[in-house]
């Protein structure tokens, strides 16, 4: 990745090849980032690293520079025309996502192909001419669709994702002690723990919190992905040789509307949040690698491939259906060399930049779960225990306040030592909030307002706990 960087740093004239070198060895002295190692040597203003992490890409001009062939543009085009009737060019511009100057190239193709014709025209310009498909043009869109039935934007390269999901680099992100504490303000963490977070958060290396279950280990991980700052592009889709594969995910990636007045960019990538993926007891070997679909002949990126550039949380590690070692397995490459290896059915091999924080989170003690050796690759290791009375008390009156509850010190007082202490009950992180959820929902059966007192504590209780 530093080789990487440095080249486009050099290549594009910002720095000098021996102003990198210089910042590489400060950085094997002093440590840091290389981008931090060249504003300390002042060859670089900190706006200049930051413009370069904030690449956006550039709308193509032509053909060639959409990096597709203009055969392939064509026949996307045919795939997508055959459900339009009539139609201008603009409406062909909206579903590919290529420029006007592109799709007038491919439909002057398709027209001397003797595949679309012209309807009529509500001006001489060109683009108000009406366009339809001839039958040969219906046999051929038909054709096309046997194939593979993609009838999404025009995918980008493979080569121009990898140079984007290393500009867009999770590595790049700097998280500091106000954003953090922002971000954590809705729930009750120790100083501590916060102070250790902060620097794993920033460092983008996998994390694994650990600990009992129902104390917030999951809430932190979501938690992070909130401190994760800024947008990323996302292609909708990839070209790996002839196959592709869709990427943008509108129930994983949020989308940002793009700002006033900013510049033009490929409409073939959508400005998202970082993304913030979970995966949790559902995870598979399978989910982990490409999925072709046989009928509609395309393939959907697995989910590490839609985490990239952000966040990919494994909740409940070790309670999957496949043996958590397989899956470790399956990790321990991409976790260390930062790229992940895929194959096409047709038995084609390729890498695909690993760029994202994974947080592992687990209720299983570590040594019940991984070996030695894999826990040393996970840099960040957080015991997540059960919260003091005091925490506890703070959580309690969090919910309270959330859901309209005065809280009473009294009764709070006699739940701790009716309760808890004479049954020998650990506190949990999670319990406030479903006891106050059970009062909640007690009170709106009965038409009455939700209180705070022994008898709705009592009730709260015996609908909670189980005898173990």
């Amino acid at each position: 990745m530093q080789n990487w960087i440095g080249e486009q740093l050099v290549e594009k004239r910002i720095v000098t090849e021996e102003q990198f070198q210089m910042a590489l060895k400060r950085q094997k002295l002093q440590g840091g980032r290389i981008g931090q190692n060249l504003v300390a040597l002042h060859f670089i203003t900190e706006e200049e690293v930051a413009a370069f992490f904030k690449m956006t890409p550039q709308p193509p001009q032509t053909v060639e520079e959409t990096g597709l062939d203009i055969s392939f543009i064509a026949d996307l085009i045919m795939k997508h025309v055959l459900f339009m009737g009539e139609f201008i060019i603009n409406d062909v511009v909206d579903k590919v996502k290529l420029p006007p100057s592109v799709v007038t190239k491919a439909i002057d193709k398709l027209r001397k192909d003797l595949l679309l014709e012209v309807k009529g025209a509500d001006q001489l310009s060109g683009f108000t001419y009406r366009f339809s498909l001839t039958d040969r043009g219906k046999n051929r869109s038909t054709e096309l669709f046997e194939i593979s039935r993609y009838a999404g934007p025009a995918p980008v390269r493979l080569q121009k994702y990898r140079e984007m999901v290393r500009v867009q680099t999770i590595k790049s992100v700097i998280v500091d002690e106000k954003s953090l504490n922002d971000a954590f303000s809705h729930l009750v963490v120790n100083e501590g723990l916060l102070k250790r977070l902060g620097p794993a958060v920033s460092s983008g290396k996998t994390m694994f919190l650990y600990g009992p279950a129902g104390n917030g280990k999951t809430a932190i991980a979501e938690a992070i992905g909130k401190v994760l700052p800024g947008t990323i592009y996302l292609p909708h889709a990839v070209l790996v040789e002839s196959e592709i594969i869709t990427v943008y995910d509108p129930v994983n990636h949020i989308a940002v509307q793009p700002e006033l007045g900013a510049e033009e960019v490929d409409q073939r990538w959508i400005r998202v949040k970082r993304p913030v993926i979970m995966a949790g007891g559902e995870l598979t070997l399978k989910a982990l690698d490409l999925e072709f679909n046989p009928i509609s002949k395309f393939y959907e990126a697995p989910v590490q491939m839609k985490a990239n550039n952000g966040l990919f949380i494994v909740d409940d590690f070790g309670r999957q259906l496949v043996d958590p070692k397989k899956l470790l397995n399956r990790w321990i490459v991409p976790l260390e060399r930062r790229t992940d290896i895929f194959t096409l059915h047709t038995g084609m091999k390729f890498e695909i930049p690993f760029d994202q924080l994974v947080v592992f989170s687990t209720n299983i003690e570590p040594k019940d779960l991984v070996d030695e050796g894999f826990l040393r690759r996970i840099r960040y290791k957080f015991r997540i225990d059960h919260p003091t009375l005091q925490e506890y008390e703070q959580i309690f009156k969090k919910m309270c306040e959330v859901n309209g509850i005065t809280f009473k010190k009294d009764v709070f007082d006699y739940l701790i030592k009716d309760y808890y202490r004479k049954f020998n009950v650990k506190l949990n992180a999670c319990h406030p909030r479903d006891i106050i959820e059970n009062i909640v929902d007690d009170a709106h059966y009965y038409n009455c307002s939700p209180a705070l007192t022994k008898e709705t504590v009592l009730a709260a209780w015996e609908n909670y706990f189980v005898e173990m």
